[in-house]
């Protein structure tokens, strides 16, 4: 689909790190103009790692923009040039010390449509335990074992929020249910 207004102009408002927030100003086809705000960020790996027993693992961690902590799946920013598969594995062994042998691309998903970032979403299975290595930011994160049907029922209840968590999760329990057949 073309873009269907033209860009006037692009003003950047702040930023952090790899992430800036820009205002664009934009001409509809019809002459009138109006503003965009755009959130750009990196891409992102979600992992949904799956035990051979049917178990999951949420990690929850303190979540400063929305003051409060949430329950998710390991995830985080790929590095610049970083393949998603390759972010994946990393941000597993990081944040849950985790190690997979098999990876199944669930897609990807975005959280806002303000936010340039898209989530690339993987299914992990055969998995083995190996030390943990979280970032500074992520010292107060707890990882929590469950079965998988308690994470669907989780999500469903609302205990998990993050959006694409939830994208994750229920596209996991697709490609678990193809792989039964």
């Amino acid at each position: 689909m073309p873009i269907p207004f033209q860009v006037l102009r692009r003003d950047k408002l702040g930023g952090h790190s790899r992430e800036a927030f820009f205002v664009d100003q934009v001409r509809w086809p019809d002459g009138t103009e109006s503003s965009y705000g755009v959130f750009s960020q990196p891409d992102a790996a979600l992992i949904v790692p799956v035990s051979a027993a049917g178990t999951t693992f949420l990690v929850q961690q303190w979540r400063h923009s929305w003051e409060d902590d949430a329950w998710e799946f390991p995830a985080g920013r790929l590095e610049e040039g970083e393949e998603p598969l390759s972010s994946a594995g990393r941000e597993l062994e990081e944040e849950a010390g985790l190690r997979a042998v098999r990876w199944d691309s669930l897609g990807t998903a975005r959280a806002t449509a303000i936010s340039t970032m898209r989530f690339h979403l993987f299914l992990a299975r055969d998995l083995s335990s190996v030390p943990r290595r979280p970032e500074i930011y992520e010292q107060d994160m707890v990882i929590r074992e469950i079965p998988f049907e308690q994470a669907i029922a989780e999500a469903v209840a609302g205990t998990i929020q993050h959006a694409a968590s939830i994208a994750a999760l229920f596209r996991a329990a697709r490609k678990l249910e193809e792989s039964k057949k």
